[in-house]
């Protein structure tokens, strides 16, 4: 398989939105987002992260959005975050995480934030693979943090 990570076009968005749709399947473990996803669909949408990163293989098939926290740039915060099922455990996040983590250096960025449901263990184990340690306990997710520069 030969995927190559790179910056979002605007024709990637319809794309981008199904897999926001099987984001928000995953998290709510249900097949009906349309209650839920809705309003967090727009949302993402009208508040453009300040990168969204994809993953292709002649179709998009992984986006991770990131927000970059300026004056001073401090931390970029991982947002949104989807690989096709069908993808997953081939390295695909693991490139998408390296390139956020990249734009992050290139800015001076001090750290890299996101959040993860505690329910989520398998998500968990990813990040801590990648240095990513619990930061702050908040309800139902907890805020990871990994220190970069």
């Amino acid at each position: 398989m030969e995927y190559k990570i790179r910056t979002a076009v605007p024709e990637d968005e319809e794309k981008i939105r199904e897999l926001f749709l099987e984001m928000l399947r995953t998290i709510y473990h249900t097949d009906d987002v349309k209650g839920y996803g809705e309003g967090d669909l727009d949302r993402f949408w009208s508040e453009t992260p300040d990168r969204i990163y994809v993953a292709e293989d002649g179709q998009v098939i992984a986006f991770l959005s990131v927000e970059v926290h300026h004056d001073p740039v401090d931390h970029i915060y991982l947002d949104d975050f989807s690989v096709t099922a069908a993808y997953r455990n081939k390295g695909i996040g693991s490139a998408l995480i390296r390139a956020a983590e990249e734009y992050a250096g290139q800015l001076g960025s001090k750290a890299v934030l996101l959040h993860v449901e505690k329910a989520n263990t398998s998500a968990m184990r990813f990040y801590e693979r990648y240095g990513y340690s619990v930061f702050r306990n908040d309800g139902n997710r907890f805020l990871l943090k990994k220190d970069i520069n």
